[in-house]
Formats: C-alpha cells, sequence, structure tokens
C-alpha cells in the first residue's frame, strides 16, 4: 500500500507522529530501523528556529539516514512561521507540517497550536505565508483537531480552516479526533475522521489517535478511509508497532512479539545514540523516559520498569540491560502492547 504525500513515497501508509520531547532524531533512527518509512521531528517553536544557538543548530541539523523528515513547527506569527519554514526547507526537511493541534494549556494561552483551530482567519493566513515561503520546493501539510470543543460553531471553524487550507494547495492534512478541550481524555471519534476523507476527497487524509496496537492501524483505515495513519504514543518505547503494520497491511500474519534479545539491541542502540547526541550525562537522562516505556514489553516489566525509574547515573543503564536483558537467560516470551496500558503475553489470544 503506497502513499504519496506531494513529491514524498511511502511504501507504507504509516508514520511517526510528531510528539514534544519524544520524536528526535534517535527516536526516529530506531523507528526506522524497525519499519517506518517516514517521521516527523518534535514540534518546535517558529522562533527557536530563529533564534541562532544550541537548539536551533540542533533542529536544524538532518542525518543522511533520516530521511524523508519532516518539520512541525508552531507558533502565533504567520512572518515567523514562513521564515521558519523557508529555513527548514534550507536545512533538508522533507516537509513542513503546520501544528494547528497542540491541546497544551501553555500553548493555547500563547495562542499558539490548537488555539488557531478558533481563528480561521489567522490560521489560513498562516498557511498561505507558508506555501509562499516554500514556494513548490517541499510539501506543506497540516496538523489538526477536530476543534477547540463539541460545539457547531468549533465544527464550523474547522471545516472553514480545512477547506481554505485545501485551497491553498496542501499536500495532506493530518487529523487527531479529539477537541483541544479533550486533550488526550475520553475516546477518539473515529466517525469523525470518515467525515472528514469524504468532504476532502482526493486530498490524502492521515488518521491519529488511539493507534495503540497495528490491528488499531488497520481498523482505523477500513472504518474511516483515510490514506494512512500517524502513530504518536502508540509507538513510544514500541518501535516494533512499524513491523507489525507493515505486516498487517501486506495480508501477513502478525509478527511475534519482539523477544528479550531483539529488546536488548534496540535499547542498547537507542541508548548509544542518544549518547552521541546530547553526550552522556543528558542522553541518559533523557532515555530514562524511554526506558520505562519499554519495559512494557518485557516479560518482567513491572520491576524492569523499577529498574529504569532508579536509573540515575549513566553506568545504571549499563547495569539494567545486563541484569534484566541478559540474553543468557532463558526469557519467557515478549508482550505485545494492545491498548494504553493493556498488554498481552506471546501466543495468548486477544480478550
Amino acid at each position: 500500500m503506497m502513499l504519496r504525500i506531494g513529491s514524498v513515497e511511502l511504501d507504507v501508509p504509516v508514520a511517526q507522529a510528531a510528539m514534544s520531547g519524544y520524536s528526535d532524531y534517535p527516536m526516529r533512527r530506531i523507528a526506522r530501523k524497525c519499519g517506518a518509512p517516514y517521521a516527523l521531528n518534535e514540534v518546535v517553536l517558529d522562533q527557536t528556529v530563529l533564534l541562532r544557538g544550541r537548539k536551533q543548530r540542533r533542529i536544524l541539523k538532518t542525518a543522511a539516514d533520516d530521511h524523508p523528515v519532516g518539520g512541525q513547527l508552531m507558533g502565533s506569527k504567520a512572518d515567523d512561521f514562513a521564515r521558519a519554514a523557508d529555513a527548514m526547507v534550507g536545512a533538508g526537511y522533507d516537509v513542513i507540517d503546520i501544528n494547528f493541534g497542540c491541546p497544551v494549556r501553555k500553548v493555547i494561552y500563547r495562542c499558539r497550536g490548537g488555539y488557531l483551530l478558533g481563528q480561521p482567519a489567522a490560521a489560513l493566513e498562516i498557511v498561505r505565508r507558508v506555501q509562499e515561503a516554500v514556494a513548490g520546493r517541499r510539501p506543506v501539510t497540516l496538523k489538526m483537531r477536530r476543534g477547540l470543543d463539541d460545539s457547531p460553531e468549533s465544527e464550523r471553524k474547522f471545516f472553514e480552516i480545512l477547506d481554505g487550507a485545501l485551497a491553498l494547495g496542501v499536500a495532506a492534512v493530518t487529523v487527531h479526533p479529539r477537541t483541544v478541550e479533550q486533550r488526550y481524555v475520553g475516546p477518539a471519534k473515529w466517525e469523525f475522521l470518515r467525515r472528514v476523507k469524504q468532504h476532502a476527497g482526493s486530498t490524502i487524509v492521515l488518521g491519529s489517535g488511539d493507534l495503540f496496537c497495528a490491528e488499531d492501524v488497520v481498523r482505523m483505515m477500513e472504518q474511516t478511509g483515510v490514506d494512512g495513519v500517524t502513530i504518536a504514543r502508540g509507538c513510544i518505547g514500541n518501535p516494533w508497532i512499524f513491523r507489525e503494520c507493515r505486516a498487517l497491511l501486506a495480508g501477513r500474519p502478525l509478527p511475534p512479539p519482539p523477544t528479550v534479545a531483539e529488546q536488548r539491541d534496540i535499547l542498547a542502540e537507542h541508548y548509544g545514540c542518544a549518547v552521541e547526541q546530547y553526550g552522556e550525562s543528558r542522553g541518559s537522562k533523557i532515555m530514562r523516559k524511554f526506558g520505562i516505556k519499554y519495559s512494557e514489553l518485557h516479560p518482567r516489566g513491572r520491576m524492569v520498569r523499577d529498574a529504569f525509574i532508579a536509573a540515575s547515573k549513566p553506568g545504571d543503564w549499563q547495569g539494567v540491560l545486563d541484569r534484566w536483558y541478559d540474553p543468557g537467560r532463558n526469557w519467557p516470551p515478549g508482550v505485545r502492547r494492545i491498548g494504553p496500558g493493556h498488554l498481552i503475553a506471546a501466543g495468548a489470544e486477544d480478550p
């Protein structure tokens, strides 16, 4: 199942989403190793891209093995958006993605992210200016939630922005079918995705929300008709979800969960890449949150989780790997994530 986003061609319609504090280069590299054809950098402020400094240099550095990669921008001023988009194109990003979906309160209070879903004129001016700045050199895409809240007025503004963005030539739209008000609470309304796809016609629509296993991805695509998906929380600590998606979408059986030995190899590579990117001290601190999520797939998950929580020094990380991922031990099979906090042992039937 191929997917084309402007000039970017993907051999499977599944991407790693932009996630603040998570989808950095080390995470994207691991996702690609496990089968992700496309990944987005974590959302960044347009002003951070424009101000010289260490953060700017890190954002504007793209690696040869990190393509295609999307750069997701967030801000409040059309001029800053446009200049930042131009800089990201110059840095080698393959897609420029505009964030109108972030529900974090401090973002909303600063008139960014999901706030703009209530301001169609301002939102569409940002899209127009970014398109002009990019000038066809890269596809421009849009990330939206289904509105600020559940009111008819909020839905009307969503479709006003959607229609305006389509008229301005965006290559694809990613829709998370929760409202900004919901944040991450309550079920995502997949029925809304079906309506959006029918409304958008031939324009590429990607779905997001409540995708925690490969079966969820298949169900979303079948039930809503979206062209593809972006996986966010479901791939943190579980990059193997991408190989599982590849199998199911190709009509093959679901592969077994990763063994403890496979988990060790990926953890070691992820940690090594983080240390290379940030240095040993900061890299080990960043990796604690990843280790905690990786632990969910270990057959002794709770104990491994506690070990990662207690890992406060760089050397502690290697100690966790040596003890809990010892390839010489006869570990039980790994487990598979089937939902947020819900796991199933290898070979068991889904409840």
